[in-house]
């Protein structure tokens, strides 16, 4: 079925002799109702589309649907496009110390936790976000679409001043020069350098570790291991992104996509991701992570969460459940081979299969790069 998010496409198609049906998502078609009047739509849908209640019921006499967006929830049921920076942090004052507080971002996790987590107290609440992520999945496809992607996992507690953030920043910056769209979970720490590396691809390596140095600085009495926790934490990433900001014309080129989730709301998303995938569901978006990541996933340092992701990715390639098996970067040799000894049992589950060979433990940004390079995903199709 045909997907049509914009006025322009929308009018060619109702000035079609033939037309098949379709899907419309968040357009404000008031000004073709008298032609929408004069048509059937058999199968059509119309997500999210602003229509007066005459043209809406005319829709589905004539065997279409149409799903409103709602006005009983903070966030758009139907989207289609990914967020913006912008658009999360709508509301943000970078004079205001509590500025967070009143974005749109945390309006809704505010929302979000007094509907219900993971059990919302109505089902009308639990169908909202499903058909939200259900869009955001489909804006995430269309945002990949034909791109080289490439994930970096690792830990939210790592700081902007760890040397892991800073390789992790650089090695995102010149995989995004050469054509591969960096994804993470959309987070701090690890998961906010890739994105800060991919922001800077159109500039020099210079301006990316000056930028770590300014952004780096904490304040007096911050908790170790929960930078995100500053009362400056977004500020300061404003600030670099006010200075620095991407040159003209080469927003494509620095293009990097976060995948958080209001599960994790106490965490800001990354500010430095051109585009936001944020969902409700975290199962949903941590395994739609690793199955979009086909060529290739970086496990930076983590803990818990980049652990299970590990082998999440894993039985992705075990049974080739993604129809392609991909590289799989474990970055830290002392971490994953001693303060979590992922390493020795990956390599156990991993002998004899395909994706064995496919597999790296490294401390080398040079050696992740040339691994990521030498790919050839047509080798591994299942």
């Amino acid at each position: 079925m045909r997907e049509i998010d914009s006025i322009k496409k929308f009018g060619r198609w109702l000035s079609a002799k033939k037309r098949k049906a379709i899907a419309v998502q968040g357009l404000d078609l008031g000004s073709f109702e008298k032609k929408i009047l004069q048509l059937k739509f058999k199968d059509c849908l119309f997500l999210g589309c602003k229509l007066s209640e005459k043209a809406a019921g005319h829709i589905v006499a004539t065997g279409g649907l149409y799903i409103p967006q709602s006005n009983k929830v903070a966030f758009a049921v139907h989207r289609s496009k990914l967020y913006s920076p912008n658009e999360l942090f709508a509301g943000f004052d970078p004079k205001d110390e509590k500025a967070y507080f009143k974005t749109h971002d945390y309006i809704v996790y505010k929302e979000y936790l007094k509907q219900g987590k993971d059990s919302p107290k109505s089902i009308y609440t639990s169908l909202m976000r499903r058909l939200h992520d259900h869009s955001i999945t489909d804006a995430l496809d269309e945002a990949i679409e034909g791109r080289k992607v490439v994930a970096i996992m690792g830990g939210h507690s790592m700081e902007r001043q760890a040397i892991f953030y800073q390789k992790i920043a650089c090695l995102a910056r010149i995989l995004t020069q050469k054509g591969f769209l960096m994804v993470s979970g959309g987070g701090p720490g690890a998961m906010e350098a890739t994105h800060l590396g991919a922001y800077f691809a159109a500039r020099e390596e210079e301006e990316l570790l000056q930028a770590i140095e300014e952004i780096k600085i904490r304040p007096k009495g911050a908790i170790e291991g929960k930078e995100y926790l500053d009362k400056d934490w977004l500020h300061r990433a404003f600030r670099v992104m006010q200075k620095y900001p991407i040159p003209r014309g080469k927003t494509k080129q620095c293009m990097s996509i976060g995948i958080p989730t209001w599960l994790y709301g106490h965490e800001p998303p990354a500010p430095f991701a051109t585009h936001i995938a944020k969902y409700f569901a975290n199962s949903v978006r941590e395994d739609g992570l690793l199955a979009i990541a086909k060529h290739g996933v970086i496990f930076a340092p983590g803990s818990a969460g980049t652990t299970q992701e590990i082998f999440q990715d894993a039985t992705q390639n075990h049974y080739g459940s993604m129809g392609v098996i991909s590289p799989m970067i474990l970055f830290g040799e002392e971490h994953w081979t001693q303060k979590r000894p992922v390493w020795p049992l990956l390599q156990k589950v991993a002998k004899g299969k395909m994706y064995g060979e496919l597999l790296a433990l490294t401390d080398s940004e040079d050696e992740i790069i040339r691994r990521i390079l030498m790919f050839d995903e047509g080798l591994y199709k299942v």
